[in-house]
């Protein structure tokens, strides 16, 4: 059959994001059939069209990475435009239109109503193939787990079968290369910390499902030898078993992986040697989703760490010569201004790094906010989660956490309110027009 796979994410900020998941569904398609992928990152509609009409699709896959920004003051919402594009895609094609991707997953039936594909698949994308075959040879879908009609709903089933990354040569692949030279890697699936807010281990399963080491850095290396300059490891993070994360280091090292690569990191305890190893295996930038530097606030999110353990991740982050960020969400369960200012002092006391700070929570279903919400009125069962809604303290607004937040933040470089918003996109592709690679936070840091 002739597929057509389609990331529709045009979301740029603070910079373009490799679409790594279609990688996997065209590498669970295999050979027997014709697979082309389309990045609107990179194809104007015209340009679409022209692929659409020249290449005739039996299936079109549209993976759904993202519902909206999740920046309570910069709102921007993705579906209304998912919507018109599958109405776009009917009017040129007799395609049959399939919808998956992170972002479907979440609020699956919501989106499936809102924009109307003819199937959905929930969780990880490999069981396209399988709806894929069930379609090819006239079978029942009825029984291929994941798999949602207009007349039924699915929980999703973490795939138990290969993954398998297909690396085929192709034009989006090398708009990445071109700009900024950033390429995604993942070493595992599934997440076994418990974060209030955090939809993955709905997504992916709250067990870990490790790649072996060896195949993560062949593909590493694979990545490299494209032309990547940079490669980013999407776990959800990549210290979550840390005797894993290790081994993959040093094979990147043993493999020849020379590029530099970064990843989200929990800022947990850790051996004393961690970076130091990670490091001269070729770990260049740590994102620390750090959320608050209240004990009372880490243990209302239910983080595996308290404020000791982020002081102390960090230091050792920093002796090993590593660029280093923290992540503050700010506003969940149980802020309040007296917190609020706990947090905001001690990040005066962390030294060389950048500070990203987002206000409210977004709320999922299938997570313990969502329960939270529920219980304290602030949402019921009937509310619509599909366009954005945002947990907000009792004690504290959000307006008033940006104040405060802004009011110490003064003039310092690195304190960063939010993504940067089109500001930051605009500097960072400038500088990735002149050469620059990497995520390039690391220039704010002081």
């Amino acid at each position: 059959m002739k597929i057509l796979l389609i990331s529709p994410n045009t979301h740029t900020t603070p910079y373009p994001v490799y679409p790594i998941g279609l990688d996997y569904v065209a590498g669970a398609l295999g050979k027997q059939h014709q697979v082309k992928i389309a990045d609107l990152n990179i194809l104007e509609r015209d340009a679409l069209k022209q692929r659409i009409m020249k290449f005739s699709p039996d299936i079109i896959g549209l993976s759904l990475r993202n519902v909206d920004n999740t920046e309570i003051g910069n709102p921007l919402f993705f579906i209304e435009k998912q919507k018109e594009l599958v109405a776009w895609l009917r009017s040129l094609s007799q395609a049959i239109i399939v919808c998956g991707g992170a972002g479907f997953t979440i609020l699956a039936r919501e989106i499936f109503d809102k924009i109307q594909p003819d199937y959905g698949i929930v969780g990880e994308g490999e069981r396209f193939a399988q709806l894929v075959h069930a379609l090819e040879n006239d079978l029942s879908v009825e029984e291929i787990p994941g798999v949602i009609t207009s007349d039924g709903s699915e929980a999703p089933v973490p795939w138990t079968g290969e993954q398998t990354r297909s690396l085929a040569a192709n034009d989006h692949t090398q708009f990445y290369v071109d700009h900024g030279g950033m390429l995604n890697l993942q070493s595992k699936r599934g997440c076994s910390f418990r974060c209030i807010y955090c939809p993955y281990p709905y997504i992916e399963g709250n067990k870990h499902r490790k790649v072996d080491p060896q195949v993560v850095a062949r593909t590493a290396f694979d990545l490299q030898e494209r032309g990547a300059k940079y490669f980013f490891i999407t776990d959800s993070a990549f210290n979550s078993d840390i005797a894993h994360s290790l081994q993959v280091a040093e094979a990147f090292r043993d493999q020849g992986v020379t590029i530099p690569w970064g990843g989200f990191f929990a800022p947990v305890k850790l051996p004393d040697e961690y970076f130091t190893i990670l490091k001269a295996c070729g770990l260049s930038h740590i994102e620390f989703g750090t959320e608050s530097l209240s004990d009372t606030i880490l243990k209302n999110y239910q983080k595996p760490f308290r404020v000791k353990d982020v002081f102390a991740a960090h230091q050792l982050a920093v002796a090993a010569d590593i660029h280093v960020a923290h992540y503050f969400l700010l506003g969940g369960p149980g802020e309040s201004e007296e917190t609020l200012g706990e947090t905001l002092k001690r990040v005066e006391e962390l030294q060389q790094t950048v500070h990203f700070f987002f206000t409210g929570m977004r709320i999922y279903p299938h997570t313990k906010l969502y329960d939270i919400a529920i219980e304290e009125g602030k949402i019921s069962e009937d509310t619509n989660l599909l366009e954005p809604f945002y947990y907000e303290s009792d004690a504290i607004s959000p307006g008033n956490i940006e104040r405060l937040v802004k009011e110490r933040a003064t003039d310092r470089i690195n304190w960063v309110v939010g993504s940067g918003g089109e500001t930051a996109a605009n500097i960072v592709s400038r500088m990735h027009g002149r050469g620059f690679t990497g995520p390039l936070w690391e220039f704010l840091i002081r």
